[in-house]
């Protein structure tokens, strides 16, 4: 008897009972499924983040038609169904933390704090309630278990599809969220799932990716932050590549060992001023903008594209760069506070003025570039091998070592 033959065998004989928040698409769908066959005792829940008509997302309910799917599914795959009310939760952990950030002139990542502070904190908790041994979704990401020192660490990996690979939005997550985590599609393709759910005749098998927040839905981002942050109009600067200050960022070739003010001009982000360049035209709110955006700018006749690369929120300015290759776009390297950084991987953690070489992004579905990582007294700081675009307040960093993901952390 194989190994999965085996453990297919063991789970049939001592069940363990897991919720699936199921929701309402193919890859929770069959997330479920696989669970059955594999001898788990199943139950589906939904999960309702949204109805608060004083903050509307869209015109449309996309949860309605999504619960009602997740129904159907559980009914096809005869398991027991719930749907679990988490709005007001979503409304003070992802909501108003998206409000915040945009108002402060930084760029939120909701899909990244949905995972760690409603899926698998939130619906976790929901879930341990009826006895639950793991939850379980459609991510598309792996996990396995090793011993360190004879005691058991989680891993987090990516999944087989490089196409759709979800651990950087899992990538803030810990060990006790892990131990209690299951991905059972992680190990398949996109089209290999799409398939199973047709064989299983599920009603999600053609039905679209969502699109937009967790659990949401489609967002016009200008619409909804518009409810809660007004319009006002500001002013748009270009600032020019011959700026003072990029001439003196020194090259990462030239660092001096690990010098504090060179790591500092590096890693952090420029402060502009309205002096530095001209105005090319207004704005109606700089909250509204983020580093590396290009549309919605509506100023014209400037020859090349037009990036942000910069924001400041206080002064109501947007800072603009023209061209790809604009120094103010691209830089080589990125800070994070000390509070910060969130290690997945606490075995492998940095000392005091240590450093590492690990793979790392700052984005879903980018490519991985090799980054140098040095732990100072007051963060860490990531130096990258090749020039990154568009590195924003607020998001997050991910690195890895291979297919693991070892830790992230907010960038500053």
């Amino acid at each position: 008897m194989d190994l999965y033959s085996m453990n297919n065998f063991w789970n049939m004989n001592n069940p363990k009972r897991v919720v699936v928040g199921l929701s309402g698409g193919v890859d929770s769908s069959v997330a479920a499924h696989l669970l059955k066959e594999q001898g788990y005792e199943v139950i589906g829940m939904f999960m309702k983040n949204w109805h608060d008509e004083t903050v509307t997302i869209s015109n449309e309910c996309p949860w309605m038609e999504d619960s009602t799917d997740a129904m159907l599914v559980a009914e096809k795959l005869g398991i027991p169904f719930q749907a679990i009310d988490l709005s007001e939760e979503y409304r003070e952990r992802i909501v108003d933390y998206m409000f915040a950030e945009y108002e402060a002139g930084r760029t939120p990542n909701p899909d990244i704090l949905c995972n760690r502070e409603i899926k698998f904190d939130i619906f976790l908790k929901a879930a341990q309630k009826l006895r639950a041994d793991y939850v379980a979704t459609g991510h598309y990401c792996q996990k396995d278990e090793i011993l360190v020192d004879g005691k058991p660490v989680y891993r987090l990996l990516a999944g087989a599809d490089p196409n759709k690979d979800q651990s950087y939005f899992l990538c803030q997550l810990s060990q006790e969220q892990l131990a209690k985590a299951l991905f059972p599609i992680g190990h398949l393709q996109k089209s290999e799932v799409r398939q199973i759910a047709k064989e299983q005749d599920l009603i999600t098998a053609d039905k679209k990716d969502s699109q937009g927040l967790c659990f949401i839905g489609k967002v016009r981002l200008p619409d909804f932050l518009q409810q809660q942050l007004k319009p006002k109009k500001g002013r748009i600067i270009l600032v020019p590549e011959t700026y003072p200050a990029y001439q003196t960022v020194p090259a990462i070739a030239d660092m001096d060992g690990e010098d504090m003010d060179t790591l500092d001009q590096i890693c952090l982000p420029l402060h502009y001023r309205p002096e530095d360049g001209k105005v090319l035209g207004e704005h109606n709110g700089a909250h509204y903008f983020t580093v590396g955006q290009r549309k919605g700018l509506q100023v014209g006749g400037t020859g090349k594209p037009m990036f942000v690369i910069a924001t400041d929120t206080r002064e109501n300015v947007i800072y603009t760069g023209l061209g790809e290759d604009h120094p103010g776009l691209n830089r080589y390297g990125l800070f994070v506070p000390k509070k910060d950084i969130h290690r997945i991987r606490e075995d492998l953690r940095l000392a005091l003025g240590e450093s590492a070489r690990y793979e790392a992004r700052i984005r879903y579905r980018q490519p991985l570039t090799m980054a140098t990582l040095i732990m100072c007294e007051n963060g860490l700081y990531v130096l990258f091998d090749q020039a990154q675009k568009g590195i924003a307040s607020g998001q997050f960093v991910a690195w890895y070592k291979g297919e693991e993901c070892i830790g992230s952390g907010v960038i500053f």
